[in-house]
Formats: structure tokens, sequence, C-alpha cells
């Protein structure tokens, strides 16, 4: 089963969570929504833990206390090695979780093209991908290196040294076919890439290779 987190705080915005979900297997999903229910979920068949973007910050925890809970959750995974992906506010969340800082700065809103590390994660991925996030990850948490970085992103992706833990700033899910709401609700800056090069849903797919071939070599 894959364990999928929904941090979106805002309804409006919850179709970036609605597309991560489209491109998983259907039978194998389960959503848990922590700005509702905040706890602790359980693990209890769970093979790999995706963790959602959002619209709230890390710093906000004050005004979301569910946050808190989260990280502690978070620590649990990385001492179960659970095989777990962070996505967007998922990537910030869990390098905070572990000791890391994350910033706001300005609202990047564009094709980017990435530097990827050579990693199973980012088998047959192009290295131009869709950014758009106001949040840096300004120091990686304890025991994360960094994956991924662009010019104007030193930590655009992390891995943790010793478990099955992979963060990335972008979101996989968003294809062109989301274009149109991000434009209208975050604004948008065309530039002279294209969608055409952008295959980044490609990474779902090696991340749950990954959790599986791990489960079996356990």
């Amino acid at each position: 089963m894959i364990l999928v987190l929904e941090n979106e705080v805002d309804p409006a915005y919850r179709y970036f969570g609605e597309a991560l979900v489209s491109h998983l297997p259907d039978e194998e999903v389960t959503v848990y929504d922590y700005p509702a229910r905040g706890g602790t979920p359980s693990l209890d068949g769970v093979e790999a833990v995706i963790i959602g973007g959002s619209t709230a910050g890390v710093y906000e925890a004050d005004d979301h206390p569910w946050m808190d809970a989260e990280k502690g959750f978070i620590r649990e995974l990385v001492a179960k090695n659970m095989p777990t992906l962070g996505i967007c506010f998922g990537h910030q969340i869990i390098n905070e979780a572990l000791g890391g800082r994350v910033e706001h700065r300005s609202t990047h809103k564009e094709l980017e093209r990435i530097d990827l590390a050579d990693d199973p994660l980012f088998e047959s991925v192009n290295d131009v991908i869709p950014a758009v996030h106001g949040d840096y990850v300004v120091e990686p948490g304890e025991g994360m290196a960094t994956l991924a970085s662009a010019d104007y992103y030193e930590h655009f992706g992390t891995r943790h040294r010793d478990a099955p833990v992979w963060t990335v700033q972008f979101h996989p899910e968003f294809t062109e076919e989301l274009l149109s709401p991000i434009r209208r609700d975050f604004g948008w800056d065309d530039n002279e890439r294209s969608f055409a090069a952008v295959n980044a849903v490609k990474m779902l797919g090696n991340f749950l290779a990954l959790a599986t071939s791990r489960q079996l070599r356990n």
C-alpha cells in the first residue's frame, strides 16, 4: 500500500494532490489528510509513503499544529527505513524535521533546467521541470545529501544517506494539463523551454520501483 500525506490547507488548491494520486495505482493508495486529522497515520501494510505539497509554509507551525505531529511521524519513517518521497512542501518538511532550515523567498514559477545526480530516482527523467514555489530549503536536514540543484536553488532535491528517503522541490504530477489552473492561481513565467521536454512524472514510477525492490530485499 502507498500512503499519501495530503498537506494542502486550502481546498481550492487540492488539485495537486488529486493529480498526484491519479498517477499512482488506484487500488494501492490511501490518502491521509494531515491538516484535518493531525496525529500519526497507521503504517500497517504500508510499503511506501509520499508526502505532498501545500500552500502553507513549514515555518507556520504555530498556525498549523498538525505540522509538528507530521515532523514526528517523518522522524519515525526515517528510523523505520520506510521508503519515503517528499514533494515540494514534503521536501521542505522532511528536511526541517531532521534539523534543516527553510526560508520564504520570491516565488519561482517557470520551467527550469536542473542538475540531477546519478540516482535511480531520476532514471530517464529529463532535466527540464516545472517549478512553482516560494519556499526554499537553505540547509538540508541531518543525514540529507543534496541530490539536485538549480542556478537559483542549491538544495533542489535531497536524499538521506542511510534511509530510503528522497525529496524534491518540484511536483512530478505537474504536467501541462495543470498549467492552466496554476497560471490562474499562482501566475506563470513563460520562457524558451517547452513542456514537450517535461517527463518528471516518470520519477513516481521510479520511486515505487525502488520501494518495491527494497521490500523484496528485506
